[in-house]
């Protein structure tokens, strides 16, 4: 374990890794996308892809959980120059929050400015359902850890990164557009991130609620915040996916996760084209 006080070689691993990846790609991605659970599907419409497996990067954790392709997807998304992560690794598999969001930094020093990212998330706000998709406003971080803890790396960003919009403001009222122009109801709410692996209980459930969160998930929030460390501008989405539990009265399971994704699969895919090419105009 590095030493809080010592410099850690997190930059250089970095760049080697970026380094070894322009190599091996024609173009620069101007867009990042991390894609959640059962939501990968928006790689496959990438236009000259290039595919390298998680296992072959440097550095990048390979996630093992159902519904995690763990590859890395170099291509264009109508005339935009994007990477795209299908499926991400996770801190309860073990991963340290440095290690999670190892892919952010390469993603900075490839030039990337913005990241789109999505997951699948708990309903704890009772006016949404299942299937719905939520623009990510703000989050609550109850991991109680931080990929920004010990020592800082000055050459992504301030020891104190500012964070009073973690999730752009302008991104956001592009996917609001997107939404209105589509005629998707959009639902908009604050996400709670949590370590996992297992789901919450019925009382962690309401205390989301009374602190303000309107969906519960186990990822998106390490990366957000090394995303803001870096300088890159965030969009998010979470697909709603199941009631939190204690909401209905059943049993929480991967399964429901990966059906409701599954389910919205095409207006997902269809909202996050649109938005890439919004935020293509913007570049």
């Amino acid at each position: 374990m590095t030493h809080p006080t010592k410099k850690s070689d997190i930059y250089s691993r970095a760049k080697t890794t970026a380094d070894q990846l322009r190599a091996a790609i024609d173009t620069t991605p101007s867009i990042a996308m991390i894609l959640g659970s059962g939501l990968g599907a928006v790689a496959d419409e990438l236009s000259n892809p290039t595919f390298i497996d998680y296992k072959d990067i440097p550095g990048f954790p390979v996630s093992a959980v159902e519904g995690h392709a763990g590859r890395l997807v170099f291509g264009e998304l109508d005339g935009v120059n994007v990477v795209v992560m299908q499926g991400r690794a996770h801190y309860y598999e073990g991963w340290s929050m440095r290690e999670v969001t190892f892919p952010v930094r390469v993603f900075s020093l490839l030039g990337v400015e913005y990241l789109v990212v999505t997951n699948s998330a708990g309903c704890v706000n009772e006016t949404y359902t299942p299937g719905d998709l939520m623009i990510i406003s703000d989050h609550l971080n109850l991991t109680g850890d931080n990929p920004l803890r010990g020592h800082n790396e000055d050459e992504f960003g301030p020891r104190f990164p500012d964070m009073s919009d973690p999730y752009d403001s302008q991104l956001r009222e592009l996917i609001r557009t997107v939404g209105s122009e589509l005629g998707v109801d959009l639902k908009e709410g604050i996400y709670a991130g949590v370590a996992g692996p297992s789901y919450e209980t019925p009382a962690e459930v309401q205390m989301v609620a009374r602190v303000g969160g309107d969906a519960v998930g186990m990822s998106t929030v390490p990366e957000v915040l090394v995303a803001n460390h870096c300088g890159i501008r965030v969009a998010g989405i979470s697909c709603i996916t199941n009631m939190a539990a204690g909401l209905s009265g059943q049993k929480l399971s991967h399964d429901e996760v990966k059906e409701t994704a599954d389910r919205v699969r095409e207006t997902f895919v269809t909202v996050v084209r649109n938005l890439v090419a919004q935020i293509g105009e913007l570049s």
